[in-house]
């Protein structure tokens, strides 16, 4: 009789944060998608509460990117390998603080529940009362724009 025992979960990945966009950052050569969120793309534009286009996904990076910089090292938790093989992780800096999380409350992504049950649905709740980030106005969700710029049908 043959067992199959089930695939060992991937250690955690800990060092200094790249920033690759909204919701992808890299750790020592290791792509990582953050789960259960879904930021707006490099190239995507949104907004304000002016109705003056801006580079949303540009300034989610930027933010990301700032607001690692204040508590270095990242670490990540294996959450799976996504269709492109990269590490999809829940990250915290080493202060403890969730990222995923607040890339949400923060308004510079959005709750992706098809992969985070909702997790961040009370995040993303206060983003939108208090009008933060992309929720200062109006916005594409970025899996409609990923969609409509390869004029295929939105994964969301």
């Amino acid at each position: 009789m043959i067992v199959a025992a089930p695939a060992a979960a991937e250690e955690p990945i800990i060092g200094r944060a790249s920033v690759i966009d909204g919701d992808t950052i890299e750790i020592a050569g290791e792509r990582i998608r953050l789960n259960g969120i879904d930021a707006p793309e490099s190239w995507q534009r949104c907004q304000d509460e002016n109705a003056a286009e801006y580079r949303c996904g540009k300034e989610a990076a930027f933010a990301l990117d700032q607001w690692l910089a204040e508590s270095r090292p990242t670490r990540c938790v294996f959450v799976e390998r996504d269709r492109y093989r990269r590490f999809v992780g829940t990250c915290f800096r080493s202060d403890g603080y969730e990222v995923n999380r607040w890339l949400v409350e923060t308004g510079n992504s959005l709750d992706w529940p098809r992969y985070s049950n909702g997790l961040y649905a009370d995040a993303q709740k206060r983003a939108k009362a208090n009008r933060l980030g992309i929720w200062r106005g109006t916005f594409t969700e970025p899996c409609i724009a990923r969609g409509e710029k390869a004029k295929r049908k939105p994964s969301c």
